[in-house]
């Protein structure tokens, strides 16, 4: 349209041919770039352990500037337990299918009736044709965050800054793969069966994972019912904490506000 401008012509808006070539099945792509196209939002729900997992890798630093150790964690999305960790020098497919052939042991994922979901980033470690031949054979479906989408992966990420930010930690790196792999191991343990996790009703993953959380948390109401019954002026709202025992957990929950907005445009 400005070429034809330039020569004083003027024959219809942009808007206008752009809905005679929609008309006339001619508005496509046309060029040597590939076409955009949009990724579905990974949805997924676990409402009991080895449903879903999660895995991710984050760096370690050493002693030595410029050299770092990673850290690979697969973790169980319903009972956030970490059912498979190991620190390695590089990351490479062989390692994540180390790490896999570890969780299923560990697990006991062959013998499972209902194959596992794992979910994990972009990274070429964790979605390398050798490594998705791997889970087809021990009956993992894969799954991926959409592209720059950081949120799709947000458990995983969670436990990685809760190990990276640990007072454990040392702040000077570590000085070699056994040191880094001694406090790999002693965290894992730390955080399965003594962290109380906030979003478990302050249970351990062990015990979310186990099933425990159910008589523990029954116990934990049964105590706080007493203490309201004994000074009832001291819960002004009438209601005790909620320990009910957390239900189904989603990797990427649904978004309210877009829920509505989605009802509203249907409607």
């Amino acid at each position: 349209m400005p070429a034809l401008a330039d020569q004083g012509l003027y024959l219809a808006s942009e808007s206008t041919f752009y809905r005679v070539l929609k008309a006339n099945s001619q508005l496509n792509h046309r060029g040597r770039a590939r076409a955009p196209k949009s990724t579905p939002k990974p949805v997924h729900t676990a409402t009991a352990p080895n449903q879903v997992w999660v895995w991710d890798i984050t760096y370690l630093k050493t002693s030595v500037a410029g050299i770092y150790l990673y850290l690979y964690i697969i973790m169980d999305l319903h009972s956030r337990k970490i059912v498979a960790h190991e620190t390695w020098e590089a990351e490479n497919a062989e390692h994540s299918k180390a790490l896999l052939r570890r969780a299923c042991l560990s697990e006991n994922i062959a013998a499972s009736a209902s194959p596992v979901i794992l979910h994990g980033d972009n990274g070429s470690p964790l979605k390398a044709g050798t490594v998705i031949a791997l889970m087809e054979f021990l009956g993992i479906t894969p799954s991926h965050s959409r592209p720059r989408v950081s949120n799709d992966n947000a458990f995983a990420e969670a436990i990685m800054r809760t190990a990276k930010y640990n007072p454990t930690l040392p702040p000077q790196g570590f000085g070699c793969l056994y040191d880094a792999r001694v406090w790999a191991d002693q965290f894992v343990q730390y955080y399965n069966g003594e962290h109380r996790h906030s979003a478990l009703r302050f249970v351990t993953p062990n015990q979310k994972h186990n099933a425990q959380d159910v008589e523990i948390l029954k116990n934990r109401a049964s105590v706080y019912q007493k203490a309201k019954a004994k000074n009832p002026h001291r819960w002004t709202r009438g209601i005790t904490r909620n320990w009910q025992p957390v239900g189904a957990t989603s990797l990427t929950p649904i978004d309210p506000y877009q829920l509505e907005k989605t009802i509203k445009k249907s409607a």
